[in-house]
């Protein structure tokens, strides 16, 4: 039993994030917006049944995984490299071409990009770039399906859905970049 929707916001180096979660996973990810006003009531939009606990509350009803998830986005968005695919997600109502694209951006690291065309590409329909587009802008788990790593071709940027726009694209792969040793560095 799944048990019902909650969600907590939470403290980041880039704002009050929010989670969602039931007993299967993570419903939803919400990165900062302006004012927790509008950061919970933009989550609500796409969990309308969920029920507000307060982060300092929530830990002995919330299953561990929550508290593990929100302390490795605190983490990560603080600039310590963190693996997320470890969090799980509730994806029992995602389309299986969804579920193929998710996959494929949660397998790039951080620090690591491809375009929607590369993705298209590696989820075997190479003519589906603007559907990989589609889905990744209707992730409701971004960061923890890092959709931000996957750009317009050219060296552009692209779209993202997460408050702030392409601005924070931007800002989280500036982030990534950082945390990231190549090979040849010293440093």
């Amino acid at each position: 039993m799944a048990g019902p929707s909650q969600f907590t916001l939470f403290d980041t180096a880039f704002g009050r994030c929010a989670l969602a979660w039931n007993g299967h996973g993570l419903t939803a990810v919400r990165l900062p917006d302006s004012s927790d006003a509008l950061t919970r009531a933009n989550l609500l939009a796409r969990q309308p049944k969920a029920h507000e606990c307060l982060a300092s509350a929530c830990g002995a009803d919330a299953p561990p995984f929550v508290a593990a998830a929100m302390v490795a986005i605190q983490a990560h968005l603080g600039g310590q490299s963190r693996d997320l695919r470890e969090v799980p997600l509730d994806m029992r109502a995602v389309q299986d071409f969804e579920r193929r694209v998710y996959a494929a951006a949660r397998a790039l690291g951080p620090g690591y990009t491809c375009t929607y065309g590369e993705m298209a590409h590696a989820i075997g329909e190479p003519t589906a770039m603007r559907a990989v587009g589609q889905a990744l802008g209707h992730n409701p788990w971004p960061l923890v399906i890092p959709c931000h790593r996957v750009t317009a071709a050219g060296g552009r940027l692209g779209g993202f859905s997460a408050p702030g726009g392409s601005e924070t694209k931007r800002r989280l792969l500036v982030l990534e970049a950082a945390m990231v040793r190549r090979e040849g560095q010293l440093f």
